[in-house]
């Protein structure tokens, strides 16, 4: 079982990479945005109280976020492993996803991070803003918004992850083909 948890900032090509990645490991992908956006376009419960936080930049609760990323793992028992994408992003979640993945006897295996300057990410957001249709895409002071969360509230994962040994930083800058060699070159040695 290898459970790897993808990390960075909004744009930094978690989704893109992830496509590769679970397909070249054969891992579950979890985008806990990607479930957001489902429960926003299908208006649950989940996506109306979703939606408040994100229309605002903020991220979604920790308790919605934890229950919704319990409920996908357990639709995927019999997988060899698990991809992260977009959580944990707080240390509470971080701390609830290590004493969930317990009760299963996992553990997170690495945690590898997409680093990239914030005026290149922006950049990208805004364009993926322009075909995206997701709003938080679309307003600059709403991105620099997300970064200013990230940097409070998922940046002090990385001396998390560094105290168990599992903190593995990739340049995210570069073709799609050479980000995605650079974190092959991590996980091959997992």
């Amino acid at each position: 079982m290898i459970n790897i948890v993808l990390f960075g900032k909004p744009g930094a090509g978690k989704g893109t990479q992830a496509e590769f990645l679970k397909d070249k490991y054969n891992l579950t992908h979890i985008s806990t945005g990607d479930v957001f956006r489902y429960n926003l376009k299908n208006d649950t419960e989940l996506g109306k109280l979703a939606r408040k936080y994100m229309d605002s930049g903020d991220l979604v609760p920790d308790e919605l976020t934890i229950d919704m990323l319990k409920n996908e793992v357990e639709k995927h028992l019999d997988t060899k492993g698990f991809l992260f994408d977009g959580f944990p992003r707080t240390l509470n979640q971080a701390e609830a996803l290590d004493r969930f993945l317990a009760t299963k006897n996992w553990e997170v295996t690495a945690t590898v991070a997409l680093e990239a300057d914030d005026e290149i990410l922006i950049q990208r957001l805004l364009e993926r803003g322009k075909t995206s249709g997701r709003v938080d895409d679309q307003d600059e002071e709403k991105i620099r918004n997300r970064y200013v969360e990230y940097n409070e509230k998922t940046a002090p994962l990385i001396a998390f992850y560094k105290k168990q040994n599992k903190f593995y930083p990739v340049n995210g800058i570069g073709t799609i083909a050479e980000v995605t060699e650079r974190l092959s070159e991590v996980l091959d040695i997992l």
